[in-house]
């Protein structure tokens, strides 16, 4: 028979405490959020316990702030003595090693008849030990009672204050904290057109939450932007993970609203949200239609052998149907084969501002190969010259168009001294010419590069 822990709960101490009046979230990209949430709770004069439950497991007890609000004439008339983070929470084996050199009591049962063993527990490792009146017994079995809650054992991680005042009546408290265990990321997906010229967008925000607290109503805010964190000691926590897409994401409601904040970007949404443990929240915040795109094959032989990339290449304006500053995540990229869309790549991309370009690589073509040799190479007491032959290779049934580009690694000072095509100088390192390749044909770029020194 299974063991199972009966106790007697003893009574704690708790000032009144109303439900949170207001919870406010701003969830940073690191996996960490700051959490504001206004209580309403009764103080009286003198020198009292004020406690907060159902505060984030992997809360940053250093980062806890706290603040009465009450008329400007008041707020003095409490201060704040000492603060407390208790996370030592209730579980079976935490009670019976509280309990060890105490006495407990075992409620068996065998052949239709109860019985009670009593004596002091001496060890729970591998299985209980009691001392009983005339001996020891190893692994008892049956039902385990104690008497209390052992002191120091929390049901839920609390924040503990003392605190001292001169007033009384119900005052609002409002408390700030950092969390880890709480993260956001963008995700979007875009579905191209039949001819790869057009596309729709949709941007969703992911959040995470493992943070061991629920926010109920909350209003949520999310930082886009590479914001410095000093590691902290964190407290560890074990959750378990789920997922769950938000039912209200299908609705018509209201999206982020996004402003500029520090030197970061701001997302708030225009609606309050909750966000439960151990979930995995999506809310849309963007969307824009028919976005032009540019589907561009890049061969870069030192680099990819024969691959020729595809990256879709498109602008981040307004003109464009876009045009807000996208915060980083996943790209999904899908095309519809008839009635049905498939899937054909994915990248990431970085915080990308207004007016920026973006290019997501989604894989490498099938019928566009290519082939780069060195054909010559001599050098002299301060200079060098390299000469290569790039082909390119479309088995397609239409004529594309493939960006050749050339690393130039051997030194800064560089120059083409002869080339079948002009190439351009991409910056002091790249050099790139576009080529027209016709159907089931092949075309041979060749060049010279001239290094000194």
């Amino acid at each position: 028979m299974k063991k199972v822990l009966v106790f007697v709960l003893g009574v704690f101490f708790l000032s009144a405490q109303i439900v949170c009046a207001d919870v406010a979230v701003t969830v940073y990209n690191n996996n960490r959020a700051l959490v504001k949430e206004i209580r309403e709770v009764s103080v009286k004069q003198g020198v009292q316990v004020i406690e907060f439950d159902n505060v984030a497991s992997q809360i940053d007890p250093t980062s806890v702030l706290p603040k009465f609000l009450s008329d400007a004439g008041e707020v003095s008339k409490i201060k704040v003595l000492e603060q407390n983070f208790d996370y030592d929470l209730v579980s079976t084996d935490k009670l019976l090693t509280k309990y060890i050199g105490k006495d407990i009591e075992i409620e068996r049962t065998g052949e239709d008849k109860r019985s009670k063993l009593k004596g002091t527990l001496l060890s729970v490792s591998g299985g209980l030990v009691v001392q009983t009146s005339d001996k020891i017994v190893i692994k008892p079995q049956g039902e385990v009672s104690l008497s209390k809650l052992p002191e120091g054992l929390r049901l839920k991680p609390t924040l503990v204050w003392l605190v001292a005042s001169e007033v009384s009546g119900n005052k609002k408290m409002e408390v700030s904290y950092q969390t880890g265990g709480i993260s956001w990321n963008a995700d979007y997906v875009l579905v191209t057109n039949e001819k790869d010229t057009m596309a729709d967008i949709t941007g969703w925000v992911t959040i995470n939450n493992m943070s061991g607290a629920a926010y109920e109503n909350a209003k949520l805010k999310l930082i886009a932007g590479d914001v410095n964190m000093v590691a902290p000691r964190m407290l560890a926590a074990v959750a378990r993970m789920k997922y769950d897409m938000d039912a209200e994401k299908a609705a018509a409601a209201p999206s982020f609203q996004e402003k500029s904040f520090f030197e970061y970007h701001m997302y708030e949404l225009q609606r309050k949200s909750t966000i439960k443990n151990n979930e995995i929240k999506q809310i849309e915040f963007t969307t824009a239609r028919n976005v032009p795109i540019q589907k561009v094959f890049t061969y870069n032989g030192s680099q990819n052998g024969t691959k020729v990339t595809i990256n879709l290449d498109f602008k981040n304006s307004k003109e464009n149907n876009l045009g807000i500053p996208l915060p980083k995540g996943r790209v999904r990229v899908s095309k519809y084969d008839g009635d049905s869309m498939e899937f054909i790549g994915e990248d990431n991309i970085d915080h990308t501002a207004k007016d920026a370009k973006l290019s997501i690589y989604t894989g490498n073509a099938f019928d566009i190969t290519g082939e780069r040799k060195q054909t010559n190479y001599k050098s002299a007491s301060r200079s060098a010259e390299e000469s290569y032959s790039i082909t390119v290779k479309n088995s397609k049934d239409t004529a594309v168009d493939v960006n050749i580009v050339e690393p130039m690694h051997r030194w800064n000072e560089w120059k083409i001294i002869e080339s079948s095509a002009k190439f351009n100088k991409k910056d002091s390192r790249i050099a790139e010419v576009l080529i027209n390749v016709p159907a089931n044909s092949e075309k041979t770029v060749t060049y010279t590069v001239k290094y000194t020194w």
